[in-house]
């Protein structure tokens, strides 16, 4: 049988591991780069893999050495280059080639592109790969958006190098055109939640329980030989394990406290405002990037005002069943994003499906991701996750140890964005009838917006318009 072949553009960190994934299972790579010695350079490294690999010095070269139909992939920033090399591309491939843009990328991009490319009777994907250099490498998750003929074409790749959970590939076809990256943009808006919770659980843990840094290690690490087991938990405790070999000093407190980001986040609740849904969990991590950032500022109002924080001894326990629901609620954030975007776009995206792809290979891999697997399965009451009966025992447990972590965090004067929007985002939904009538009474007041009566059938106006 015949190794299936691919194109690969862009020798950088992501591209040259997925060349060399590729490689090692079995795939014939042809690649090249802008700058024709980094391909000499790759080709060293490939050592004994080279023999599945072709270089190439020009993209010209590369597009003319892959067998039709051709499956191109370019790894380079998918913001103007990817755009001014579809413009180099387009007039080198054949109708029935594909091009593949496997890197972070706005799914609207992703859209124009794919209608750009099927005027020339081409395919577009956009392919959302997660697990960073390791998981490239070794077997990413992905989430691939395009045509069914291109999937055609790529499946038998991407089942080869995906991570495996069992004997099942994390790959999945989300959709057409930028279904696959705004899985991609989801799956990163609750990786920065997840990061920032637990950043906030180590500040209670170690300055407010005053623990020193290789116990509130350990706490994680024990952790994640439970419930919350997760790549981010192990990562975690692995990071706050070491010790700066000069000074004996942990080294986390070596790293400055100023968070970057690449926008995914940021992206992730753009849309979901604009389809009229909450990210409350994934902005309050957003915006926690942004603060940190501010460092100077921050210098300066710790100045004027003071920083003063009381200790703060919170059972371990507590703490774990709170993290645990609140974990359920960031997830089901994304999810209800998801089935609001696959709705308004046409994509049918299959939640049980991403939720199975997320098990193995991407940063949020974690156990849970089997439980809400299963209970999308099971098509929990109005398609929510936090109504699905598997998660009533979590909930029951870990509501009431959230609002006393968050509760008793603020009297002593902890942040806790994540955490705090999370019992915010519970606390509304579980009410019947909330506080939006004043909201409507004041937007007819002003506005002669009308709403809607509780005995009445219709649109009204209040009393003050007549």
């Amino acid at each position: 049988m015949t190794a299936p072949t691919i194109g690969l553009y862009g020798l950088g960190t992501m591209g040259a591991a997925l060349a060399l994934n590729m490689a090692e299972k079995g795939v014939s790579v042809q690649v090249a780069n802008r700058t024709a010695s980094a391909v000499l350079r790759f080709m060293d490294r490939a050592g004994s893999l080279a023999e599945n690999i072709q270089g190439h010095q020009t993209l010209g070269g590369l597009i003319a050495g892959l067998p039709a139909p051709r499956l191109l992939v370019a790894m380079i920033p998918s913001t103007a280059p990817m755009d001014g090399f579809l413009d180099d591309v387009i007039g080198q491939l054949s109708p029935g080639d594909t091009v593949i843009d496997a890197g972070n990328a706005d799914f609207h991009d992703t859209r124009r592109r794919a209608a750009r490319l099927a005027e020339h009777g081409l395919h577009f994907v956009g392919l959302g790969v997660s697990g960073g250099e390791e998981g490239a490498r070794h077997g990413p998750s992905m989430m691939m958006g395009g045509s069914p003929e291109s999937w055609a074409g790529l499946e038998p790749i991407l089942t080869r190098i995906a991570a495996k959970h069992g004997e099942d590939p994390c790959v999945v076809r989300c959709g057409p055109d930028g279904a696959g990256h705004f899985v991609k943009t989801v799956h990163n808006g609750i990786e920065y939640a997840d990061m920032q919770m637990i950043a906030e659980v180590y500040d209670l843990l170690r300055f407010g329980g005053g623990r020193d840094v290789r116990d509130v290690s350990a706490i994680f690490k024990d952790w994640n030989a439970g419930r919350l087991e997760s790549y981010l938990m192990e990562t975690t405790g692995e990071v706050l394990s070491y010790a700066d070999a000069p000074t004996n000093l942990p080294f986390i407190d070596l790293i400055e406290d100023k968070a970057g980001q690449k926008g995914t986040g940021r992206w992730t609740v753009i849309e979901a405002v604009r389809l009229g849904q909450s990210a409350s969990m994934i902005e309050a991590a957003v915006a926690a990037r942004a603060w940190s950032a501010e460092k100077a500022l921050r210098g300066v109002v710790e100045e004027t005002f003071g920083a003063d924080r009381a200790d703060l001894d919170l059972d371990v326990g507590l703490l774990e069943q709170a993290m645990l629901a609140a974990r359920v609620l960031e997830y089901a954030q994304g999810f209800r994003i998801l089935a609001a975007a696959s709705q308004e776009y046409d994509w049918g995206l299959d939640p049980v499906r991403i939720a199975q792809i997320w098990r193995a290979g991407c940063i949020i891999r974690a156990r849970l991701l089997d439980d809400i697997a299963e209970a999308l399965a099971e098509e929990p009451p109005e398609g929510q996750l936090f109504l699905a009966p598997r998660f009533s025992g979590v909930l029951m447990q870990g509501i009431p140890a959230l609002r006393e972590v968050v509760t008793r965090a603020a009297e002593a004067g902890y942040a806790t964005p994540v955490l705090s929007a999370a019992l915010t985002f519970w606390d509304v939904l579980r009410q019947g009838r909330g506080t939006a009538s004043l909201i409507q009474a004041q937007r007819d007041f002003f506005g002669r917006h009308g709403f809607e009566r509780t005995d009445q059938d219709g649109d009204f106006h209040g009393p003050w318009w007549k």
